[in-house]
Formats: C-alpha cells, structure tokens, sequence
C-alpha cells in the first residue's frame, strides 16, 4: 500500500495520511452534500385557506402539491367525522366529495414528497360562514319504518328550493335496494305549499325489500338564502304487498294479499254531489279515534262525528272510515268523499292496511284530477307522466 509523506512544518516529524481514511473523509463530505441536494419541500395549499376570515359556503375542499406529490390527506370537521375525497393517481391534488357545510370548523393534515424525496407535513385549519338559513328535511317514511308496498320516499324541504338549484339537490339524494327496483325521483309542490321530492318505483315495492336513503347534502345552496348543513342517512322495509280496491256502484272494498282476494266488506262512499276521489291513493297515515270534524273540509260546522279506525289516504280529507250513523251502508252512496263502513268491517279494513298500502277506487264519477302532493299520491300519475317532474333532463 502506497503511503503519502506530508511534511508539516520545518522540524517537526512527518505525518502520514493513509488513503483509506482519505477516502472515508471524502465519503462523509459526500453524504452531507446529498441532504442539501433533496432541495425544498413540496409546497401544499389548501383551499379554503387558513387566513382568518370565515370560509365562503358552495365549495369543496382542496389541496394541491407543488414541486412533489401528496401522499396522504387527513380531513375532520369540529365533530370528528372525516371528510370523503379523492386523490388524484399523480398524488397532485385531493378533492373533497362533497362541499363545506355552514358553521363548521375543518382540520386539514397533509403528508407530502419532493421532487427529490424529501417528506413534510402540515396541518391547516379553516372555519366556514354561517347560512342565512339552514334548509331541513322532514323524511317519509321515518328511519327504520316498516311500510306497505304503495309507499313512496317523500323528503319535504322546510325552505323553498329555487328551481335552478333542483337539479344539483337531485344529484346528491340516492335510493338504494336489496333487490333491483327501477324508480325516479319527481319534485312536488305539498298541499301545505312547500317544495317537496319523492321517489317512487316504476310499480309497487317487492314484498320485504331493504330500501336505503342517502343525501350528501352538506353545503348545497338550495336558493333564498337556504343551505343544506348535515348530510341525511337513513333506512326503511317494506312489509306485505297488500291493497284494496272500491267499487264505487257495488259499495264494496276489496282487500288482497300478493294479488289474491282476501275478504270484502260493504260501506257508503260519496255522493253524486260530492263523489269519492278516484285513481290509486297510498294510506297516509292512521287513527284510531278521530272526530270527523266538517270544518277540516270546507263545510263550516254542519257536523262533528266521533269515528273509530281511521285511515288517511289525501290531505285534502279522503278518508276510509267508521260511519255507524250512516244507515245506507252498503246501499247507497250518500258521504261527503270518504268511505264509511260499519264500525267492525272498518276495524277489519285497519288492521289489513298498513301506511303505505294502496286503495285504488274505480268507477267513481269524480273526474278531478287528484294532485301528487295532496297527500302521497304519486300513483296518480303514470311513470311516463312522473319521469317528467325529474330536475335531471
């Protein structure tokens, strides 16, 4: 091995440097050099910023990398939910799915590389602006509910939805199903006034289907101020297929269970002058007392009539009801609209119907057109004519 003889100073001893250490120098000086070279970190934004001001409502949240790529992106708001969102396949930029929700506070952690290889991180926190008005919702059925084969989803907005956001709104709502089910949504105007949208499917439910209803909703400007601020999730099952059916002429109701007759009884519909609303209703809702009550109709205080085991079909008051003060029962139809029946035959029809049964009158001589909304009458279109109330052209 070749040794270099270095003289330092005049007298002293020679010092040697052996090449193997030389090069254990240079090695070190060169490890040094590569961290300078990994250069700068890669610069992330985010979007809505953290500067201070309270973030502007209808947008999504995102993050972009300059000079690197992202290699994750951790999102929270002020109530420890995660925020969806889709990183691109270059790691250049993240989105949220959906937009911020008004009044909410968001935590953004961010993990990135250089160009080069260098690792950072950072945390960015944002708070959004409050809404003029929160638009709630009011779910039909309710989470949870068992329901007859007739029932359609029904979601009633507490604040107007300006036609031009409805399209957008009707994005974010999904219906899904245990088993395959074709159905649309349409908007309705309710008989209370508000702005309302259901689903229903192309013909009644199968017996004992699993139905989901998803609403990414969170910062959705629905108009006039109003702003969606919570996503809605929820769930209900249809029980068994069963209906009934009016004859107006015959004074009958037919109940039938998977498409067989299953019992008949007689009662008293309305009169020629006040004739039974016709086309296929879907039951509402049940009582089993009420009083019938004239000036709930338009006819000031001509009666009020305790009756038993009431089913709601509309909203502007047909009901199928008990009517032991009728005595034409089954021989005359002589009633303002409802189907009145004797007090058991109505405790049949009760128990038989479930909310969300249908009861299909024929035969009437009432030829008014019965609205969607007054009620939950979607059944009195057909699905050429539903399809048309879509947002979604």
């Amino acid at each position: 091995m070749e040794v270099a003889l270095v003289r330092i100073g005049s007298g002293r001893r020679p010092v040697l440097l052996i090449p193997a250490l030389l090069g254990s120098l240079a090695l070190t000086a060169c490890s040094g050099g590569a961290k300078a070279d990994a250069g700068p970190e890669a610069k992330v934004t985010v979007t809505p910023s953290a500067d201070g001001k309270a973030a502007a409502l209808g947008s999504p949240i995102s993050v972009k990398a300059d000079g690197g790529r992202l290699t994750a992106v951790d999102v929270k708001d002020d109530k420890g939910q995660s925020v969806a969102g889709q990183l691109t396949d270059d790691g250049s930029s993240w989105t949220s799915q959906g937009k911020v929700r008004p009044q909410a506070t968001y935590t953004v952690h961010t993990t990135a590389r250089s160009a080069k290889g260098r690792e950072s991180s950072t945390t960015s926190k944002f708070t959004t602006q409050q809404a003029p008005k929160v638009n709630k919702l009011t779910n039909t059925p309710a989470d949870g509910e068992t329901v007859g084969t007739g029932m359609p989803v029904s979601i009633l907005f507490d604040h107007q939805v300006d036609k031009d956001k409805r399209a957008e709104i009707e994005k974010a709502l999904k219906v899904g199903t245990s088993v395959p089910v074709e159905g649309a949504w349409g908007w309705v105007t309710d008989y209370s006034g508000k702005d309302r949208i259901d689903w229903r499917p192309k013909s009644p439910w199968p017996a004992g289907t699993k139905v989901s209803v998803k609403g990414s909703l969170a910062g959705i400007d629905s108009g006039e101020g109003g702003w969606f601020a919570r996503d809605y999730n929820y769930g209900f099952s249809t029980g068994k297929d069963r209906k009934a059916v009016i004859d107006v002429p015959s004074h009958s109701l037919t109940m039938y269970e998977d498409g067989k007759e299953v019992g008949s009884v007689k009662g008293s519909a309305g009169s020629l002058e006040t004739p039974t609303r016709g086309g296929i209703h879907t039951v509402r809702s049940k009582a089993a007392d009420e009083v019938m009550d004239s000036s709930t109709i338009g006819y000031g205080n001509q009666w009020s009539l305790p009756s038993q085991w009431v089913i709601h079909l509309t909203a502007s008051g047909t009901f199928l009801h008990s009517a032991p003060w009728n005595r034409s029962i089954g021989v005359e139809n002589n009633s303002h609209g409802c189907f009145g029946m004797r007090i058991e035959d109505a405790k049949k029809v009760y128990d038989f119907l479930s909310i969300g049964s249908t009861v299909e009158v024929k035969n009437t001589s009432n030829t008014e057109k019965t609205d969607v909304g007054n009620g939950l009458e979607a059944w009195q279109e057909n699905w050429d004519q539903w399809q048309k109330r879509s947002a979604l052209k």
